[in-house]
C-alpha cells in the first residue's frame, strides 16, 4: 500500500461516519453526516467530501455497508427465482420447522422466493457424491427462461448434495449463464459447498436476493469515486471483520451482512489491545440499535452462521454480535399494560428524534438525554442542525410517557434512560455471564454516537471493571474499516470418520483453498505485511449432531501449509472437545465434517499514539458549567472539550466531555483519565 490518504466509511441507520488517515503525517480527521435514504451513496460521498475534497489523494477507500442487511430486514431485495432438484422446492419454506414464537402456534413465514418461482428439474446426486440421475439441461434452460419471463433479475441454482459432487450443478449453472442477461446467477457449490441442505439453500438464495441491490449500490459508489478522481483501491468490509475487493462483494453480497458493526469490533479489539486491555465488551450505540460483542484475549468471537431475521439464515463466518433496538433514535412508548418500552422502532435519521424538529412527535432515548441536560442542545453532533428543540422533546415525553405513567417530565425522561440501560445491560450479560465469562475481567468499550452516554450504567449494572472510550467513539466503525485485514474464508465438507480420512484428499482441498486465497489477495492492489493461514475442522463423535471447531497448528512448506495427519487431527479434536465439555467420550468414534480455511492478508496498522493530544491543559479544555440530572437530582456539572484534554488529564465526575462525534458522560463517583493513545479510561474513584 503506497503512502497516501486512507478513508474508512461506515453507513449506519442514522449517521454516515468517515475516518480519514494521512499515512505520511499520521493526522486523523473525522466527519459525521446524516445517512441518506433510500440511496445511501449520497451521505457516503458527502461525508468524504467534507474531509477529502480531492479524491485523487486517496490511496484506499474501505466501506462498511448496511445495504445488504437493510435489504434483508426490509425485504427489499430483488425478484429472484430458484432452480432446484425435483422434490426440493419447499426446503426454503420448511426450514428447520422452527417457529417465530416458541411458545405459541401463531406466526407465519414467507421466504424471499415465492413458491411459483421455485422450479424443479430432474437430477439427483447422492450424499456420497454418486450421480444417480444426470441433470436434464433442456429442463434447466426452460426453467431459466420461465423465470426470465416472470421478471426475475437473479436466480439461485440449488441442487441436492452439490457439496459432495458439484458436477450436475456446474452443468446446470453453465446452461443458465448462457441465457441469463446479467451476472446475477448464484450456485450453491460456489457460495457454500457444505453439508446441511437448508443452510446451503438459504445462504445461496439470499446471495441471489441481494446481488442486484448490493452490486448496483457499489457500482454507483465506484462510479462516483472514479468521477471524483479516485484511482486507488475500493474495498468492502465483510461480516467476518476482514475486507474484500468490490468485485468479490458484488459476487458474494451475502458476506456483507452486518459488515459495519463488524468493523467496529475490529477497531475496538485493536484499540483495547494497544491500550493494554485484551478483554473487552463492545457496545456500539448508534441511532437505531445497540450492538454488543465480546473480545477475549484480543480475539473477537466468530460464529459460523447467523439469522438476520426469522427464517433468513446466512451461513458464513461472522463476528458474533448481539443487536437490540436501543439506539439513540429508539422510540419510547407505553403499552396497554402500562409498561414502558424502548424500541425496536426507531426514528432513524429522518425524521430523527423529536428534538431534531423534523416532524417526529414520539420521544426517543436521545430526547431523554437532551431533556436531562446530558446533550448540549446548542452543539448537536452530525453538523446538520444548529440547535436541538428541548421544549418539543419535553412535550413529547410528557404526552407519551409522563402522562400515561403519572410522572413529571424529568421523571419520565429518567425512566426512559433506566429502561434503555436495563435492556443494554441485559445484552451485555447475554454475551458474557450466560456464556461463562466473568464481566469483572472485562472493560466496556462504548462507541457509536450515543454509547459513551451510558458508560456508568453499564459499569454499575453489569459489574464491569472499567470503560475505555476511544478517541473518536462516534466513528469507531469507520476507523475499523481502515484497520481491518483482507480475509478470504473457504469451506469444504469432508464427512468421513477420522479413521477413514483420505489424507491426500484433505491436502488437495487445503491446497485449493490456499491457492484461491492467495490469488484473491494478489488481485487486490494492496500491500500486506504478511499472510496468515488459519485452518480448522468441524468435528464430532459419531452420532452427534453438533460439531466442535478444532483449530489445527500447521507447519509451512514455503507459503503453503502442510496438511495434518490423522494423528494430528485426533489429538487436536481431543484437546478442543475436552476444553468445551470437560471430558472425552470413552471409545467414541471421531468424525470429520468440514474443512475451514482462512487466508488473511495483514494490512499495516497505524500508530494509535498519533491520535493522542500533543498539547492542551485541563483548564484550557474547560468550556462551561451546566445543570445535569444524575441519580434523582440536578448537579452543577463541568463541561470539557474532550479533544483538548492532554494525556494524563484526570477528570472526576460529575463531568461531561464533548466532541463533534459524541458526548462522554462521567457520572458522580467515577473519574476519567486520558491515556497515551487519546483514549479516556473511566473507572470508579477509589475510596
Amino acid at each position: 500500500m503506497s503512502n497516501g490518504t486512507m478513508i474508512g466509511v461506515d453507513v449506519g441507520g442514522t449517521f454516515t461516519d468517515v475516518f480519514v488517515l494521512d499515512e505520511q503525517s499520521g493526522e486523523a480527521r473525522v466527519a459525521k453526516v446524516p445517512t441518506t435514504r433510500p440511496d445511501q451513496s449520497g451521505g457516503f460521498l458527502d461525508g468524504i467530501s467534507q474531509q477529502v475534497p480531492d479524491l485523487s489523494t486517496a490511496a484506499v477507500v474501505v466501506h462498511g455497508t448496511t445495504a445488504g442487511t437493510n435489504a434483508l430486514l426490509e425485504r427489499k431485495g430483488a425478484k429472484i427465482g430458484v432452480i432446484t432438484t425435483q422434490g426440493l422446492r419447499d426446503i426454503l419454506e420448511m426450514r428447520r420447522r422452527d417457529r417465530p414464537r416458541t411458545w405459541g402456534l401463531r406466526g407465519d413465514f414467507e421466504p424471499v422466493v415465492p413458491r411459483d418461482l421455485r422450479l424443479e428439474v430432474p437430477e439427483r446426486t447422492l450424499a456420497d457424491g454418486t450421480i444417480r440421475t444426470g441433470v436434464d439441461l433442456e429442463a434447466v434452460r426452460h426453467a431459466a427462461q420461465t423465470l426470465l419471463d416472470e421478471g426475475c433479475v437473479a436466480v439461485a441454482v440449488l441442487f441436492a448434495n452439490a457439496y459432495a459432487n458439484a458436477e450436475n450443478e456446474k452443468r446446470a449453472v453453465e446452461a443458465v449463464r448462457a441465457i441469463w442477461p446479467n451476472p446475477h446467477v448464484s450456485a450453491s457449490h460456489e457460495i457454500l459447498p457444505e453439508i446441511r441442505e437448508y443452510e446451503r439453500f438459504s445462504t445461496t438464495a439470499l446471495n441471489a436476493y441481494l446481488q442486484p441491490e448490493v452490486s448496483g449500490y457499489l457500482d454507483r459508489l465506484e462510479t462516483a469515486l472514479t468521477g471524483g478522481g479516485f484511482d486507488g483501491e475500493f474495498m468492502i468490509v465483510q461480516s467476518n471483520g476482514g475486507v474484500m475487493a468490490v468485485d468479490t462483494a458484488c459476487r458474494l453480497p451475502v458476506r456483507t451482512a452486518l459488515s459495519g458493526p463488524a468493523a467496529g469490533v475490529i477497531a475496538a479489539a485493536y484499540i483495547a489491545q494497544t491500550a493494554g486491555f485484551p478483554d473487552v465488551i463492545t457496545g456500539d450505540m448508534g441511532g437505531t440499535s445497540f450492538d454488543v460483542s465480546l473480545i477475549a484475549g484480543g480475539q473477537s468471537m466468530l460464529s459460523p452462521q447467523t439469522s438476520i431475521d426469522f427464517g433468513m439464515v446466512v451461513r458464513t463466518p461472522m463476528i458474533e454480535i448481539t443487536t437490540i433496538g436501543a439506539g439513540g433514535g429508539s422510540i419510547a412508548w407505553v403499552d396497554k399494560g402500562g409498561m414502558l418500552n424502548i424500541g425496536p422502532e426507531s426514528a432513524g435519521s429522518n425524521p430523527g428524534p423529536v428534538a431534531y424538529g423534523l416532524g417526529n412527535t414520539r420521544p426517543t432515548v436521545t430526547d431523554a438525554n437532551v431533556v436531562l441536560g446530558r446533550i448540549d442542545p446548542d452543539n448537536p453532533i452530525g453538523g446538520k442542525l444548529t440547535r436541538l428543540d428541548v421544549e418539543a422533546a419535553s412535550a413529547a415525553i410528557d404526552a407519551h410517557v409522563g402522562e400515561p405513567l403519572g410522572l413529571s417530565t424529568v421523571e419520565a425522561a429518567d425512566a426512559i434512560l433506566r429502561v434503555a440501560n436495563s435492556r443494554m445491560a441485559g445484552a451485555i450479560r447475554l454475551v458474557s455471564i450466560e456464556r461463562g465469562f466473568d464481566p469483572k475481567r472485562f472493560a466496556f468499550m462504548p462507541f457509536g454516537g450515543g454509547g459513551a452516554l451510558h458508560t456508568a450504567a453499564m459499569i454499575d449494572d453489569v459489574g464491569l471493571a472499567r470503560a475505555i472510550v476511544p478517541r473518536y467513539p462516534g466513528v469507531t466503525s469507520a476507523m475499523g474499516c481502515v484497520i481491518a485485514d483482507m480475509r478470504q474464508d473457504f469451506v469444504q465438507t469432508i464427512n468421513v470418520l477420522c479413521d477413514h480420512l483420505d489424507e491426500a484428499a484433505l491436502a488437495a482441498f487445503l491446497d485449493d483453498h490456499v491457492t484461491r486465497g492467495h490469488e484473491l489477495l494478489k488481485a487486490a492492489r494492496t500491500r500486506f505485511e504478511r499472510t496468515d493461514i488459519l485452518v480448522e475442522l468441524d468435528m464430532a463423535y459419531l452420532g452427534q449432531t453438533h460439531t466442535v471447531a478444532v483449530p489445527l497448528k500447521l507447519a509451512l512448506d514455503g507459503r503453503k501449509p502442510i496438511a495434518p495427519t490423522k494423528s494430528d487431527i485426533t489429538d487436536a479434536f481431543d484437546e478442543a472437545y475436552k476444553a468445551a465439555y470437560g471430558r472425552l467420550l470413552k471409545n467414541g468414534t471421531r468424525r470429520v465434517m468440514n474443512l475451514r480455511t482462512s487466508v488473511i492478508g495483514r494490512r499495516p496498522k497505524f500508530d494509535l499514539s498519533t491520535l493522542a493530544p500533543r498539547t492542551g491543559s485541563v483548564q484550557g479544555a474547560h468550556k462551561a458549567n451546566r445543570q445535569v440530572f444524575f441519580a434523582n437530582e440536578w448537579r452543577d456539572t463541568m463541561i470539557y472539550d474532550r479533544l483538548a484534554l492532554p494525556v494524563g488529564a484526570v477528570i472526576e465526575g460529575p463531568a461531561i466531555l464533548e466532541q463533534p462525534d459524541t458526548t462522554v458522560l462521567v457520572d458522580p463517583g467515577l473519574k476519567a483519565t486520558v491515556d497515551a493513545f487519546g483514549n479516556t479510561i473511566i473507572e470508579r474513584v477509589e475510596g
